[in-house]
């Protein structure tokens, strides 16, 4: 196992790179030559459904599901950055049997921010797992030597990076048996970035120990001193962050909700409350662990996307172009920030709304950025999304073409 990751362009650094064969990430990295289509099927059953079942449309936009809810905990957990659902299902599989060990993250213990790997073998451990961490960190490095060990039966939490390379290298890792819960994730930058971040929304941002982008169109700080603050997303500092801010990896990523995880936890189509994308037999396996424990929804749907999409993709064509962003006026920002939570799209509308945004942005920065690479790392279901908004491939822009 190597220490320290060998240099790649587009690399998140899942960890593949720092185990024993990093020469792995060729065939396992999702900014190399992803395989969506592929693994869907090994790891679903099948693929997702693009628009051909009227039932099943979203599948488009979220990948292959069986169903859907708005979702909480009865009893949320102190420290979770929602209710903790995510930390409880791993409880519960350790709690079960079914695992030995959930590989996931923590804290690092000089920054609260920064994630950590661990392998956590005891439900107890998981609740210093909960909570964001922001920031890279080599999650799959741990792997091999939890294999090594003895377990063979593990469970992973992890991003759509990590979740790509660990289905990729699946059958090589000699498993009996892999759960895998996925967290949607967009737009990560590294820790000291964060950092930075922190201290152009507060003056002292040391206090802050919460910070969560939510579904309502505004960003929820908790300090330390148990003082909470949001702020609408139209007044956040954006536009005094460095071009470089978030890197390409993470402005090219085809994958905002983790369709490969056997179950998505997050917060897109929760409207306050956390967002389940169920996506196999095994995902509905383990919510079914949480019985009575949790409450179970529909998640709504409201309002129209197709404007917000457009003029997202208007400040990224500018902002890749060198030009500056297109700033609301400071007299309109409150108003406007009273209006989206109210007319703006809401629900699995909002989680659309961020898939499109997503896919856009991937096409318009690799077009700027890395055009040779456009015509491996952009899957046929992306093209598809950002179709309706005159974002169609050109000559070379496709593997068939």
């Amino acid at each position: 196992m190597t220490t320290q990751a060998p240099f790649r362009s587009l690399c998140t650094d899942c960890g593949i790179s720092r185990t024993s064969e990093p020469k792995r990430c060729g065939r396992a990295c999702q900014f190399i030559a992803p395989d969506y289509p592929r693994l869907e099927a090994a790891v679903h059953g099948r693929t997702r459904d693009n628009g051909q079942d009227p039932g099943r449309t979203d599948e488009a936009f979220f990948g292959p599901y069986t169903d859907m809810h708005r979702a909480a905990l009865k009893a949320p957990r102190a420290g979770a950055q929602w209710t903790g659902i995510t930390t409880r299902l791993a409880e519960r599989l350790l709690e079960e049997g079914l695992v030995s060990a959930v590989l996931c993250m923590t804290a690092d213990p000089e920054d609260r921010w920064r994630p950590q790997p661990v392998l956590v073998t005891r439900a107890q451990d998981m609740a210093a797992c909960r909570g964001m961490r922001m920031g890279y960190a080599p999650l799959l490095e741990l792997l091999e030597p939890a294999v090594a060990a003895g377990h063979t039966r593990i469970a992973v939490v992890g991003i759509p990076c990590q979740v790509y390379a660990l289905r990729a290298l699946q059958a090589e890792w000699g498993l009996e048996q892999l759960y895998v819960i996925g967290t949607p994730c967009s737009d990560n930058t590294s820790t000291e970035n964060f950092h930075e971040f922190l201290a152009l929304i507060d003056p002292a941002p040391e206090t802050i120990t919460y910070l969560e982008f939510r579904a309502d169109y505004h960003v929820e700080l908790r300090y330390a001193d148990s003082r909470t603050r949001t702020i609408p997303f139209l007044q956040l500092p954006l536009s005094r962050l460095r071009p470089d801010f978030f890197p390409l990896t993470c402005r090219t990523c085809v994958d905002y909700t983790n369709v490969l995880a056997d179950i998505t936890v997050g917060y897109m189509g929760g409207e306050g409350r956390q967002w389940l994308i169920v996506r196999n037999a095994r995902g509905q396996q383990m919510l079914d662990l949480l019985g009575d424990e949790v409450t179970l929804e529909t998640p709504g749907d409201a309002g129209k996307r197709s404007g917000a999409v457009k003029g997202f993709i208007g400040n990224v064509e500018r902002a890749a172009g060198g030009l500056p962003l297109r700033r609301m006026p400071d007299w309109l920002r409150p108003i406007m920030g009273w209006l989206m939570p109210r007319v703006g799209p809401r629900g699995l509308e909002f989680a659309r709304t961020r898939v499109e945004m997503k896919a856009a942005e991937t096409v318009i920065h690799l077009r700027r950025e890395a055009p040779d690479r456009i015509k491996h790392m952009v899957p046929a279901h992306v093209w598809r999304l950002v179709e309706p908004y005159g974002l169609k491939p050109g000559p070379n822009e496709t593997r068939e073409g």
